[in-house]
């Protein structure tokens, strides 16, 4: 077909892990996978230090990298405030200048608003949408809750189920069903809807919130592995794999005339990030500032071998406030009336989290000016930010002093054991080889990743913190992502590796179009044949 003719439906798979799906290909439980794989053009694709930034539909809705556009994570650090917050995409999309009708359905960090040229959806049932809701035209929001209902997991989106059989149970059981209505307001959307489209995108987020709370379901090595919603969770997790399969057999014989691009951009696994980036590390930090313990250690019920358990009715976010309250900070009322008045002085206490106050390491925020080194509210691995003078409003790190404290910061790390089984606690340590001043505020200046299993740490001097009860029992700790292409001349077979960057030059270059000069990645479709 004419590449100015063709159409091109695109299914993001958000955060599908295939070490999951190929036994159940094996098993013929995915039969729609196992068809689209044999009869595609099949890439493994590396996301590389991108999957660590939580932006990976940033990523692809943008079409840019972190390096190409200087953002590195989904979280802001004000240096002259002291405050994080969580902003949302502000990047034009890609498609935006394609010239031709888009049609898109709940793709994150897709700004809708900047692409006049796209209808559809943003922010219906995303996990992590980056953007707001938006609909155009105007009122198709409404026309879709009538014939669908609103999104029937919300609660699920962000789950917290390990504790708790039954809500294992229905947490899976309204995944599952989120994806079934998410296949069938797709083929209303792209085919009666909006049916002039010549490039479609959906993405499925129902694999990203299922692996963060049933991996432990799938990984018989995980500390959680033995607790009693494990099974359920492991059938929890093939359920809604079997319906994402439904899903792109539904979408694949609904729009079959359309070249079909399938990918995720990453994989995932075991969660390693976060009781050291939201609890250990930012309590660590602190005591080893100000000589003294913040955090509490409440007693939990145990596994054999000491890992922590919460009861059935818990709620992790509620706990952790007990663990790592607010901070009694004198002055907030006073220090916000300067502000009226023009005064840019941080502001103590939780205004200054941004609207992540949720995470414990946020809560420590109001000790930052006078630490010269803490913990961000990060998702992924953990950030450790210098507190440098020249450029944190009330530095107290001195530029040359800059990379002594940086390796005295990860010496101290180190010397932690696990206190449940003495191992050493870091996996991997990274410091930017740049100057301080040229870290952004997206950016960090000791990125650290820390073994499996790891709850707690014991420090010679600084005592121990934890154990701590898992939060996410899934992260991104997967290796590859993948790519299916599955269209009019292309010869199925494997590829071998590509970058994750790759996915949008290739779409351009599927629909004849020209790309951007400022785009990432390059175009595969020279592979395809």
């Amino acid at each position: 077909m004419d590449p100015k003719q063709r159409r091109v439906l695109t299914i993001g798979l958000d955060a599908f892990e295939m070490a999951l799906a190929e036994p159940m290909i094996a098993a013929g439980r995915l039969p729609n996978l196992a068809r689209l794989r044999q009869g595609s053009a099949r890439f493994l694709l590396d996301h590389e230090a991108g999957k660590y930034t939580g932006l990976a539909w940033e990523h692809f809705s943008t079409g840019r990298s972190p390096d190409n556009q200087r953002r590195w994570s989904a979280v802001t650090f004000d240096p002259q405030a002291y405050s994080v917050e969580q902003p949302l995409c502000s990047t034009r999309p890609f498609a935006a200048d394609l010239s031709c009708k888009v049609a898109i359905f709940d793709v994150p960090y897709f700004d809708l608003r900047a692409a006049t040229n796209a209808s559809g959806i943003t922010n219906w049932g995303a996990h992590d949408p980056g953007t707001e809701a938006y609909a155009r035209p105007e009122g198709l929001r409404a026309e879709l809750t009538a014939r669908y209902g609103e999104y029937s997991a919300p609660e699920w989106i962000y789950g917290f189920s390990w504790p708790s059989v039954e809500k294992t149970q229905a947490a899976g059981v309204a995944l599952r069903e989120a994806v079934r209505v998410r296949s069938a307001a797709t083929r209303w959307l792209f085919g009666e809807r909006i049916p002039d489209w010549r490039f479609a995108a959906v993405v499925v987020s129902e694999s990203h919130s299922a692996i963060e709370q049933f991996w432990h379901g799938f990984d018989a090595t995980h500390l959680l592995a033995g607790v009693p919603s494990a099974a359920a969770a492991r059938e929890a997790l093939a359920a809604v794999y079997e319906a994402i399969d439904a899903l792109i057999g539904d979408l694949a014989e609904a729009f079959s005339d359309a070249d079909l691009v399938v990918f995720s951009m990453h994989g995932m696994g075991d969660n390693k990030s976060d009781i050291p980036a939201m609890v250990l590390v930012p309590e660590l930090l602190y005591r080893n500032a100000f000589g003294r313990p913040f955090a509490k250690q409440p007693t939990w019920p145990t596994l054999p071998g000491g890992t922590p358990i919460l009861a059935a009715d818990d709620d992790w976010d509620k706990v952790m406030r007990q663990v790592v309250p607010w901070p009694n900070v004198p002055g907030l009322a006073f220090a916000r009336l300067r502000r009226l008045f023009g005064d840019k002085r941080p502001l103590p206490g939780r205004a200054q989290a941004g609207g992540i106050g949720w995470m414990p390491a946020a809560r420590y925020s109001a000790f930052w000016p006078s630490m010269p080194a803490f913990a961000l509210p990060a998702y992924y691995d953990t950030w450790v930010r210098l507190n440098v003078v020249g450029r944190e409003a009330n530095g107290r790190v001195a530029a040359e002093a800059y990379d002594a404290t940086r390796r005295a910061i990860v010496d101290l790390i180190a010397e932690c054991r696990d206190p449940l089984s003495g191992r050493e606690v870091i996996e991997t340590v990274r410091l930017p080889d740049r100057a301080p001043m040229d870290i952004g505020p997206t950016e960090a200046d000791i990125y650290l990743s820390f073994a499996s299993g790891t709850t707690g740490f014991r420090h010679p001097r600084l005592g121990t913190i934890g154990p701590i009860p898992y939060r996410r029992t899934g992260g991104h700790t997967g290796d590859w992502g993948f790519l299916f292409v599955c269209g009019s001349g292309v010869a199925p077979g494997d590829r071998g590796a590509a970058d994750a960057f790759d996915v949008v030059p290739t779409i351009i270059d599927l629909l004849g179009a020209p790309a951007r000069p400022d785009l990432s990645g390059t175009s595969l479709t020279p592979r395809l044949s």
